[in-house]
């Protein structure tokens, strides 16, 4: 039997997964609580007495989970940011959708993307070897939330292929601006 804890955080589970595909698909102007509230099964009365308004379940339904920790060598640095924006072409990611979609119009998805990307960006280019570090993580957050913005939400031709196949061409860029092996003219 779930105690009224267990069934509390289910509810706002049930609630925060259908606020990040509802504000992912249709932005923050478009989604409503009421929407939400029915997407859930829940009532819009107990949405708000949740999360207290609309933009305070927006905050939590597109904060934007970290990556893990990056760490290792370059070549190991190369693999696991690879192999994180393999994960995030592979599945939508919902949250970081949401705020993708909303930082457009909204100055708190913008600052929320800015600082979830500013400190892998920062993370990153400690680690990275050259005076151009900062240069070459900035590159390569640039690229990362350009495809994922591109895959996702624009839907542009060509990256509707395999996430193995996009990161057949995208994975050298990675490795190239992790070693920094290109010099800059």
């Amino acid at each position: 039997m779930t105690t009224r804890l267990e069934q509390r955080r289910q509810t706002e589970d049930r609630i925060l997964t259908a606020a990040r595909r509802l504000f992912g698909e249709q932005g923050f102007d478009r989604t409503t609580i009421r929407a939400i509230a029915t997407a859930a099964g829940s009532d819009p009365g107990l949405v708000m007495r949740y999360f207290g308004s609309k933009e305070k379940l927006f905050a939590q339904a597109a904060a934007i989970p970290a990556d893990g920790p990056i760490d290792g060598t370059p070549d190991q640095i190369a693999r696991q940011l690879t192999e994180a924006l393999t994960s995030k072409l592979a599945d939508e990611p919902t949250a970081a959708l949401a705020a993708l979609r909303a930082m457009f119009s909204h100055p708190e998805a913008a600052d929320e993307v800015r600082t979830a990307m500013a400190a892998q960006q920062r993370q990153v280019a400690a680690l990275l070897p050259g005076e151009d570090a900062v240069l070459r993580s900035g590159v390569i957050g640039a690229l990362t939330l350009g495809l994922v913005i591109s895959r996702h939400l624009v839907r542009l031709d060509g990256l509707d292929a395999s996430p193995e196949e996009l990161m057949a061409v995208a994975g050298p860029l990675i490795d190239e601006l992790v070693t920094g092996s290109r010099p800059i003219e």
